[in-house]
Formats: C-alpha cells, structure tokens, sequence
C-alpha cells in the first residue's frame, strides 16, 4: 500500500539549529531517501520552497480570490513530501520516524487513496443516473 509523509517544518525550530546541523540533517534525510529508493520503498519524495512563494486560491460564490503565502498562519508549515510503499501504517510510520524532520516538525503518515477506484465509482454512478 501507498503511503504519503507530509513534511510540517516548525521553522523558529530550523533556524535555531546550530550552525551546520541543517545540512547533517538533509544529509540524512537523503541518506535515507536513497536506501528506501533502493529497496523500492520511495517512490517520489520533493521538497517546497519557502511559504512566502506560495499562492493560495479559493473560490467563493463564484469569484476567485488570490492570496500570497499559504492557506493559514501556521507554526509548522509544509515543507514537502514523500509517497513510500510500505506493507503496513506501523511500517510506514517506521519509516517516517528516520526522517530527521520529526525533530523540527512534524511528518504526517496518511494512506494514498486509489483515485482510480473513485474515478471508476463517479462516473458508473452518473452512468446510472443518465
């Protein structure tokens, strides 16, 4: 099963780092990207650039509003993402725990939902109904 790691990065905490830290935990981070992409275990992992490049688009009665930055204020925000392939959430969650941004942030273990098996559920449903 698929499995997506959501990176939340508390950022106060990353540039309290001590000098150097930063990049021996990016190190490891791709230390351990490369073995899981090794053994089969990664199959996509990128990284975000900062919040302040972001846009934020909503639609509301019918009119577009375009906002800089992200959705909301946030302590910890999105840093970027790894889609795993893992037999288990506790086997996923495992392999979430080795990367070093748990320790400035937050990463998120969440199932990949098969948007084929909604695409094909939607459209025999309006079949039916047309």
């Amino acid at each position: 099963m698929q499995y997506m790691l959501v990176i939340y990065i508390d950022e106060k905490m990353l540039n309290a780092l001590p000098p150097g830290r930063y990049d021996e935990m990016m190190r490891d981070c791709l230390g351990h990207a490369d073995g899981l992409r090794r053994s089969g275990k990664l199959i996509e992992s990128q990284m975000l650039e900062d919040p302040p490049t972001a846009k934020s688009v909503r639609i509301r009665g019918g009119r577009r509003a375009v906002t800089d930055g992200p959705f909301a204020e946030a302590k910890e925000v999105l840093g970027g993402f790894n889609i795993i392939e893992a037999d288990s959430l506790e086997e996923a969650t495992e392999i979430a725990a080795h990367f070093p941004w748990a320790e400035v942030g937050c990463v998120e273990v969440r199932p990949v939902r098969s948007i084929a098996g909604v695409r094909s559920r939607v459209f025999a449903d309006a079949m039916k109904a047309g």
